[in-house]
């Protein structure tokens, strides 16, 4: 009865994504590896023309990147690389660059 009770616990927080959050140690990795030409690593991107990702949502990251890999949003070089990685990779990046916070320092 114990293991019937924790099956449908586990199944009811899977039907919740934001209620399990993903490994952001790999989100790094491949943020690493994917993204941090561009975005940088901890998503505050040098480039111009190319957003920030610290501190988006989550949500919104995993949203924007599968448009990318279905080709709903057009980007060449972001169809390319959403493609290229999993969908726990996705869910793991998007969670990487939603935890870091961008803060500005203040002048003196």
């Amino acid at each position: 009865m114990r293991f019937f009770f924790l099956g449908i616990s586990i199944c009811f927080l899977w039907s919740f994504p934001g209620l399990i959050k993903a490994d952001t140690d790999l989100g790094k990795r491949r943020a690493a590896q994917a993204c941090a030409a561009c975005h940088g690593v901890q998503g505050i991107s040098m480039a111009p023309r190319t957003p920030h990702l610290a501190g988006q949502d989550p949500d919104y990251l995993m949203e924007q990147l599968r448009n990318y890999r279905s080709g709903k949003r057009a980007h060449e070089v972001m169809a390319v690389i959403a493609r290229s990685l999993s969908e726990q990779d996705l869910e793991a990046v998007a969670s990487w660059y939603g935890s870091n916070r961008i803060t500005l320092e203040k002048a003196d």
